[in-house]
């Protein structure tokens, strides 16, 4: 990924690539914010709401690819 491009759009093209399988299982993903230290903030939203599945798909989906292309990213996390 071109580590020229703003972190918000690399993050957007990433959660791009992700989100079909998300939606696949009924479930979507919204960026909501980037902090200064990496952390990336995200909203989930259909059948990922509540899913005892959904920290799983947040660490090692999610967070996984977004950490893998996006070096600056240090922890992804879920808000309401």
């Amino acid at each position: 990924m071109q580590a020229t491009l703003p972190i918000q759009d690399r993050v957007v093209r990433i959660l791009n690539l992700i989100r079909p399988a998300v939606q696949s299982d009924g479930g979507d993903v919204e960026l909501i914010d980037i902090s200064a230290d990496g952390v990336v903030k995200i909203r989930l939203h259909g059948a990922c709401v509540g899913c005892p599945s959904s920290s799983v798909t947040l660490k090692l989906g999610i967070e996984r690819n977004l950490k893998e292309h996006i070096p600056e990213i240090t922890s992804v996390v879920a808000v309401d």
